[in-house]
């Protein structure tokens, strides 16, 4: 369920070079300076409506950067970067191209095509993170981004900046990157329209000393107060003004401050030029980017080098682009007026603008803007038919939104009787809206019926992966098998793909000797070339493998050169592809690495739920949601599980949904509110899905399973011989089937039930036996997760290592340490057993008291409840110790049993 991603291409120099600076320029140096002295700031946001001159200053921010040694990168957004592939590629570029400018040995981030979006986010960040110069990223025209996947990897690249190193971002809005969180820290520091504004003595110096246009200081002034400093406004009027003889009459009828202004302006200029300007104008409007063959492409017997240099000389909204010769641009405002003047004017010119433009690229190579443009100019069969051309090229490059934007903007005519176009959309939709839309277009299609062996052979592919998507992994196995046995072989990309996921499906039943044969097979097929490829999807089923029978660090090291996109092996771990950074990262996590494997799914989870991969989904919201549940942030644990539900709705994946309500239950048991937990147990109970479960062996269901999660939940509640008998059997069978890790935590369930039962003796042998087994593979969260329950038997197994004179195995001394130091104060716990007598309160409890008892037995840090309770830490510290006095206890652990036996807090 991999598909391959080229993120090195060609970019124009627009994309990561800012604007030529021009002399008509007025020196933002108030924002310059506010700017270079927020060293703190690790957010610099330059926010406000069009024309308000953000690229300006950030340019201006720029140079000043640079004269102070501060190394940059620059790259200004567009539509397209929305694909997340694109997106990075890009910013692969602008940073390898910083890393390069100063001196520093180059990046070569994603020079492989096999590399995932989510592995080329992790070597951005790790190449910054090893810069050991200050820097700044400029990411101008932000809020052309509007795509959660893009935002997710924006957010994480920023929370993984060093402290030598800024990001500083242009946009018309406010971007969703967690700015609350960034302006509570005094990490973000916030350039508005208000900053932006023009004040009095630099409207006069852009009107007296850059564009040459004395005015009186009433007129100034006035013009001002009605432009509000408005840059655009101003600018439009200084180019109206210098063509009439009564500055003051025009100034005097001038009113308004919005973008109707702008069109007012515009329109005065242009009515003031030639027609054969004008013309020029209007017809050139539709370009990104203007150069002299192009333009005479759309203009015929026009001499559009020298339109191009009048335009340049008169200022009129015509900027250069850096490092292009002959190349420009118009100002995006009057842009935008001149293309709505042309809709009126010459609706069908542009028709035929948008057909010469797309003919222009096409003669160029230039596929992308050919499609674009002849959509555009409603060329629609040539659009299909060049897409046509490209649509398999796109596909293995991974350009799914690319593609899905243009199906979507063809009339279904032009594509109905194409097989190829038909199936080759059912792919982009499969990776960008999902399964199912994707099996109803191939459905409608009749491509299953075709005789043609390349589309047989797409057919035959895409149908398994599908259906897997779809969570129906028996359906998939089965027509799995029947597409190998009559693909044709001579289709090299098909065949791989349904030999890669057919190996997954036979790994999850169990079947790992057809798997490993099936991933040879995907080897053979596409050549030394694919060797990386296959090394990724390999290494991540044989580390699934291992997994389940126990072998955490051989495991550990397959996620990890799964990963792996270079030969060198490092802490970054930054290669590899979304499938295996998830299973790396719970690697990572289940050795207590919390900020490494946080960091793995903030980057992995979005890519996996934008492909609908619901272990992967299961795993990494489950993770996130245990993660911030170990800090303190109860809500944002909470929260992670109900976006997991969502998408289970969503994606129509009901062990997805169950899981969610299933890891709920487990969060509310830990917390002892059981009530709410065997609610939620009850509502996660769908025979159907655990049936399934237990039949397979899915990677988000090796540890956690409903009769797991009944198991914990009768043993909290009290009921410890019950469970007792059912984890007799459930390890016995875990043991049978060489299913090592599951086994385990059976196991640390059990020692708990013991000691619940009362059998003390009984549960510390329990509880040895578990850790000396795992002590040689190093599993930690297998262990803490079960909360403060566990850890007083792994302390108690530590007092009688140590009562023994510390025993001969320094291996499994040094295990418990660690383990202990995972734990915290939970492992000191006193044991909280029915029975046992709470002493009276010196002194009644307040109402705050009582609600920060609540917060703590639902698992708040001290940060979290001062957050929660809008006081400080220092005032939450205060709380606590006047609290543990009142109870006579000697922990918060301690001080939450004796408020739940006196009936303080349930």
């Amino acid at each position: 369920m991999i598909v391959s991603s080229n993120l090195v291409r060609p970019f124009p120099s627009t994309k990561l070079n800012p604007p030529a600076t021009t002399a008509a320029q007025v020196q933002r140096d108030a924002i310059c300076q506010l700017v270079r002295t927020s060293a703190s700031a690790k957010l610099i946001l330059v926010r406000a409506p069009a024309g308000f001159g953000k690229t300006t200053a950030m340019v201006q921010c720029r140079d000043l950067f640079v004269r102070s040694h501060v190394d940059t990168a620059w790259m200004t957004l567009d539509n397209a970067d929305n694909d997340a592939s694109r997106f990075l590629a890009c910013l692969t570029a602008a940073v390898d191209g910083m890393t390069q400018e100063f001196g520093n040995p180059p990046a070569q981030i994603a020079t492989d095509r096999n590399r995932a979006p989510g592995d080329v986010a992790l070597e951005i960040m790790a190449c910054l993170a090893t810069h050991a110069a200050p820097f700044a990223l400029f990411l101008d025209d932000f809020e052309a981004v509007q795509e959660p996947t893009v935002l997710r990897l924006v957010r994480e690249i920023l929370d993984n900046l060093p402290r030598n190193g800024q990001l500083v971002i242009g946009s018309r809005g406010l971007p969703d990157l967690g700015l609350g969180r960034l302006r509570a820290r005094g990490q973000l520091l916030e350039i508005d329209a208000t900053q932006l504004r023009f004040s009095l003595s630099e409207t006069t110096e852009f009107f007296n000393r850059l564009r040459k246009v004395p005015l009186r200081d009433e007129d100034l002034s006035q013009l001002q107060r009605k432009t509000e400093g408005w840059v655009a406004a101003l600018w439009l009027a200084s180019v109206a003004i210098e063509r009439r003889d009564d500055c003051s009459a025009f100034i005097a009828r001038f009113s308004g401050s919005n973008e109707a202004v702008a069109d007012y302006l515009a329109e005065d200029v242009l009515a003031h030029q030639p027609p054969p300007v004008r013309e020029f104008l209007l017809k050139t409007s539709i370009l990104r980017h203007l150069n002299a063959s192009l333009c005479d492409t759309l203009l015929p017997g026009t001499h559009s080098a020298a339109v191009l240099r009048q335009l340049k000389e008169a200022n009129l909204f015509l900027t250069p682009i850096e490092g292009q010769e002959g190349t420009y641009r118009y100002h995006s405002l009057f842009a935008g007026f001149l293309r709505a003047h042309l809709a009126r004017e010459m609706p069908a010119e542009l028709l035929r603008l948008h057909r010469a433009a797309s003919q222009w690229y096409e003669a160029q190579g230039r596929p992308v803007p050919a499609i674009d443009h002849a959509i555009e100019g409603a060329n629609f069969g040539h659009a299909a038919e060049l897409l046509a051309q490209h649509a398999e090229s796109l596909l293995e490059d991974g350009r799914m939104r690319l593609l899905t934007r243009w199906f979507a903007a063809l009339p279904e005519p032009h594509t109905r009787d194409s097989e190829l176009l038909q199936v080759i959309h059912a792919w982009a939709l499969c990776f960008t809206h999902g399964a199912r839309d994707a099996m109803a277009l191939l459905e409608r299609s009749d491509c299953s019926t075709s005789t043609d062996p390349k589309i047989l052979a797409h057919v035959l592919a895409l149908r398994p992966m599908m259906l897997a998507i779809m969570d129906q992994n028996e359906s998939a196995y089965s027509e799995g098998r029947a597409a190998l046995a009559r693909l044709p072989v001579s289709e090299a990309f098909s065949a791989s793909v349904l030999s890669n996921e057919m190996a997954y499906i036979c790994a999850i039943k169990g079947d790992y000797q057809e798997a490993h044969r099936l991933l040879d097979a995907a080897r053979h097929r596409l050549g030394g070339d694919s060797n990386l490829f296959n090394k990724m999807y390999s290494e991540s089923v044989e580390g699934l493998i291992d997994l389940e029978e126990g072998r955490l660090q051989q495991a550990t090291a397959r996620f990890r050169m799964a990963v792996s996109a270079t030969h060198s092996v490092s802490w970054r771990h930054s290669g590899g592809n979304a499938y295996a950074g998830v299973l790396y990262a719970s690697s990572l996590y289940e050795m207590n690495d919390l900020d490494q494997a946080e960091r793995l799914l903030h980057v992995y989870v979005p890519l996996a739920r934008d492909m609908g991969l619901a272990d992967h989904m299961i795993l990494g919201y489950a993770m996130l949601s245990r993660i911030a549940f170990q800090r303190g942030d109860v809500d944002l644990a909470f929260h992670c599980l109900t976006e997991l539900e969502y998408l289970g709705h969503y994606r129509q994946l009901p062990r997805v949904v169950g899981s969610a309500k299933l890891e709920r239950a487990r969060l509310l048991t830990l917390q002892g509110n059981l009530p709410a937990a065997r609610e939620e147990l009850d509502r996660a109970a769908t025979p159907e899905v655990w049936q399934e479960v237990s039949r397979l062996r899915l990677p988000a269901h090796d540890l956690e399973y409903h009769a797991l999660g009944e198991l914990r939940w009768q043993i909290a509640g009290g009921n410890g011989s019950r469970a007792l008998l059912a984890l007799e059997v459930a390890i016995d069978e875990a043991t049978q089937t060489r299913r090592h890790r599951r086994a385990l935590k059976l196991r640390v369930l059990q020692s708990i039930a013991l000691r619940q039962k009362g059998e003390a003796g009984a549960a510390l042998a329990a509880m040895r036996e578990a850790l000396r087994s795992a002590s040689s593979e190093g599993f930690v969260r297998l262990f803490v997760d079960e909360s403060e329950r566990a850890g007083l038997l792994v302390r108690q197994v530590d007092d009688a290592l140590r009562a023994e004179g510390g025993g001969n195995d320094p291996i499994f001394t040094v295990y418990l340490q660690k383990l202990l130091l995972a734990f915290g104060p939970a492992a000191m716990a006193e044991p909280d057993l029915p029975g046992i007598a709470a002493p009276g309160l010196v002194e009644p409890l307040t109402t705050k008291e009582i609600r920060i008892l609540s917060l703590l037995a639902e698992g708040y840090s001290n940060s979290a409840l001062a957050e929660k309770l809008f006081v400080s830490q220092s005032t939450v510290r205060t709380h606590l110790r006047n609290i543990n006095g009142k109870l006579h206890a000697q922990s918060r652990t301690q001080a939450v049993a004796l408020a739940r036996r006196l009936g303080v807090i349930r």
